[in-house]
């Protein structure tokens, strides 16, 4: 090749190089920008709002003022408790239903894996309504039966929090059994080993990472729950009631900081423990592990179908009831049914309705692109800078969701910053309910994304294809699925969160879990249970679009592979 020859070759790839340069900057940048002014920010304005005083100056006077308030360690107390107990319970439950489905053979899986998920499908006080109508003054219990049930209080809200934990426990720790290598249990059936000596020796020795990651996934999840805490908590007080009755109720937004920080405390240390729980089973999973396949035993798996069919008719029965409410004419005294109670009196409820829709989807969209285009950037990354930046992308997930939507409140509500034009807007409802989920998201892209070969970018751009030219027509079919799930995952969530977006409402923009604590707060409680039951239509619909759309997926990607 001659001399002009190779600097044209030059000069005709520098303008690639270039492009791809600048595509990585912007994949980089747009998403870190994000991360920075949506979280890293409005977390900074948390702390400084927890040491400034009334006078204005910073110092520990707030911290010294809540430490001494027997309110604050009576709310500590009660959710150190209330945490510890759901997380026994959920996770003693959560490994029965996971071992049941599978490490056990019986009829009905496909109804348990199919009712243990309705928990996610609501906002989290729903389970709380359901337990009212079933257990409360006036529910069918204590009516049909002449019980008299107090469920307002700490056993009402650990049952509440146990049914809204449960699914988290139950794929945590199925993540953990499905993995065990079949190989293992021939060979100890080959040398003798009982079945009881083969579950205590094989099966919670290899789960237990799985466990202790359910464990304290669990807990975060309980101690930073408002809505269940708001409708049957009662004078239960814990941390995240405190918050929102310092913010809400007094006006007090300094004491609400300091009292956010200090809910911080136990989740990021549970949130540390919990990665480091996760990395060791990861570690410990075996590559060309053998799914394990049960056989039929009637002394194992008898007892186990019964028990998970009962927890499931547990959680379908306190879903079900708030269904079934929304449609009595007069609870519990007439029980006839009508449709009367979704004419709901209160004024712009099914505005909220479409609201949370339009919120709900940008927050998919939007979030599923800047995932999207962080794991396309960190790709071209060094190491050393892609570390930090994975880090910081992993950070949300360690800040509960009601201490992200004060910090919000502090942070947009001044007119000290021009993002002051966002405070009020739908906009920023779905920013706060993708930065809350953020974690989640960007795990599950990048999951995908190392699955990728490397061979396939190899290829496109040896055949003279950029950066932008790659994603577009390698990556993104090939991480299809993943972004799908992000995309309604993030959805769903949005549909139904509560905590993060309490203190982002206003009289003119509301969302429809907050609309749902209100109806209840006013006393329309079936008219509350007929707009969660539309809530949760709206979720099953996302959720079989999911479904049905992962399949035509799956279904392509099979055709392809064939031809």
């Amino acid at each position: 090749m001659t001399g002009a020859a190779q600097t044209a070759r030059v000069a005709s790839r520098s303008p690639r190089i270039d492009g791809d340069r600048l595509l990585t900057l912007v994949c980089v940048g747009l998403p870190l920008i994000g991360l920075l002014l949506f979280f890293l920010y409005p977390m900074a304005i948390v702390f400084l709002r927890s040491l400034t005083t009334a006078d204005g100056s910073y110092g520990l006077g707030n911290y010294a003022e809540v430490l001494g308030s027997s309110g604050f360690w009576r709310a500590t107390r009660h959710s150190l408790i209330m945490g510890g107990a759901t997380t026994v319970l959920s996770v003693v439950l959560g490994f029965v239903i996971a071992h049941g489905l599978y490490r056990c053979a019986f009829r009905g899986k496909r109804v348990i894996r199919a009712v243990i998920v309705l928990p996610l499908l609501a906002p989290s006080l729903v389970q709380a309504l359901g337990l009212i109508f079933l257990l409360g003054r006036n529910g069918l219990m204590n009516r049909f039966f002449g019980l008299e049930i107090e469920i307002y209080g700490f056993w009402g809200l650990l049952f509440a929090n146990t049914l809204y934990a449960l699914p988290q426990a139950v794929m945590i720790i199925g993540a953990a059994l499905v993995l065990l290598d079949a190989r293992t249990y021939e060979a100890a059936e080959v040398i003798g080993a009982t079945p009881a000596r083969q579950f205590r020796d094989l099966t919670l020795p290899a789960a237990r990472f799985g466990i202790l990651n359910a464990a304290f996934v669990t807990f975060t999840i309980t101690i930073t729950d408002f809505g269940n805490a708001a409708v049957i908590g009662g004078d239960y007080s814990v941390l995240a009631t405190e918050i929102y009755s310092q913010v809400i109720g007094q006006r007090n937004f300094n004491m609400g900081a300091v009292v956010g920080i200090m809910l911080l405390l136990p989740t990021v240390l549970s949130y540390y423990i919990e990665r480091q729980a996760m990395k060791r089973q990861q570690g410990q999973q075996a590559t060309n592990a053998q799914p394990f396949v049960p056989l039929f035993a009637a002394l194992r798996d008898l007892p186990m179908a019964g028990l998970c069919l009962a927890i499931c008719a547990a959680i379908g029965a306190v879903i079900g009831i708030v269904v079934y409410a929304s449609f009595v004419r007069l609870w519990p005294y007439n029980l006839s049914l009508t449709p009367r109670h979704y004419d709901i009196t209160l004024a712009g409820v099914y505005s909220s309705l479409w609201i949370t829709i339009l919120i709900s989807l940008m927050a998919a969209a939007g979030g599923t692109l800047a995932v999207f285009l962080l794991g396309i950037g960190l790709r071209r990354l060094p190491r050393a800078l892609m570390q930090p930046i994975q880090l910081l992308a992993a950070m949300p997930a360690a800040v509960p969701g009601m201490v992200l939507g004060l910090a919000y409140i502090l942070t947009f509500n001044s007119t000290a910053t021009p993002l002051y034009l966002l405070y009020g807007t739908a906009a920023l409802i779905a920013i706060v309910n993708f930065y809350h989920y953020h974690t989640q998201a960007f795990l599950t892209v990048m999951t995908g994304f190392r699955q990728l070969p490397p061979a396939l970018e190899e290829a496109a751009g040896s055949l003279g294809a950029g950066m932008g030219r790659i994603a577009v027509n390698i990556i993104a079919p090939f991480v299809a699925p993943m972004l799908v799930s992000v995309f309604f995952f993030l959805f769903m969530r949005s549909m139904v969160t509560l905590s993060a977006v309490v203190f982002l409402t206003t009289p003119h923009l509301s969302v429809a879990a907050v609309t749902i604590m209100r109806l209840d707060d006013v006393g329309l409680t079936s008219q509350a249970a007929a707009f969660s039951t539309c809530v949760m239509g709206v979720v099953c619909i996302a959720l079989l679009g999911m479904k049905a759309l992962l399949a035509y997926l799956g279904r392509r990607s099979a055709r392809e592979k064939a031809d």
